[in-house]
């Protein structure tokens, strides 16, 4: 399983929106959306 799915997969676990997740990481919720995308993995 690649990260952006093992990342996707557990935040819906969890429960948690992007921005939800983003707040909690001091990142942006676009930068949650890159890396369940694939796009950046920083």
């Amino acid at each position: 399983m690649a990260f952006q799915e093992m990342f996707a997969q557990l935040r819906q676990r969890a429960g948690l929106s992007q921005s939800e997740v983003a707040e909690r990481l001091f990142v942006t919720r676009q930068a949650v959306s890159r890396w369940e995308r694939g796009v950046s993995h920083t």
